[in-house]
């Protein structure tokens, strides 16, 4: 069987919400939150079917589809469907930081699973921070779009708008690593000078 590629998964992903924004605009909230939950579903089967696997991220996501939207279809208000990417955001975010705390890197325990190691103690670690902090400010943000924007607005955050944030997310902390790779080499020829200038000098 053809295996599905990354690139239809990262568009199948958006099916649960591009599904409720469209039905929601044209149907009652149930049905709009039916056509959520189908398509959640959908979106799992799929990954189960081509990858042999479903991650835990993706498990996550969908029993939080369901309880939110559970949640939803009880008060007939589709606020707290669209909260899932807030709370999505927030577990991500504190997960990452959590894991710093007891000292696990999960980008260096990647680099290691490919039998790799990043050669500048301290840089991936401090980006890992960032990045647990921008998950969860965009969880945050994500909660403020639900409660005070419309369902096109939340639609566009949660899909194109959350690609765009962490495009520019990456670019800034690509520049911030070079600045700190950079005041490390420095620091590093810096101290291997004054080393030479000790054993002269003795």
């Amino acid at each position: 069987m053809k295996g599905i590629s990354g690139k239809q998964f990262f568009l199948i992903s958006f099916l649960p919400a591009i599904a409720y924004w469209y039905l929601e605009a044209r149907y009652p909230l149930k049905i709009a939150l039916a056509g959520g939950f189908l398509l959640a579903l959908l979106e799992i089967i799929l990954e189960k079917i081509f990858t042999k696997h479903v991650h835990a991220l993706s498990k996550f996501n969908f029993f939080l589809i369901i309880f939110l939207g559970a949640i939803s279809f009880g008060e007939e208000d589709g606020m707290w469907f669209k909260l899932q990417p807030c709370f999505t955001g927030l577990g991500i975010g504190g997960y990452l930081l959590v894991r710093l705390y007891k000292g696990k890197s999960l980008m260096n325990e990647m680099m290691a699973s490919m039998g790799r190691e990043f050669p500048f103690e301290g840089v991936m670690e401090k980006i890992e921070v960032h990045m647990g902090f921008f998950f969860i400010a965009y969880g945050l943000f994500m909660a403020g779009v639900a409660l005070l924007g419309s369902t096109g607005s939340w639609l566009f955050f949660k899909t194109a708008g959350f690609y765009l944030a962490t495009f520019l997310f990456l670019a800034v902390e690509f520049l911030y690593m070079r600045l700190m790779i950079k005041r490390i080499v420095r620091n590093q020829q810096k101290a291997e000078v004054l080393k030479r200038f000790n054993i002269t000098s003795s």
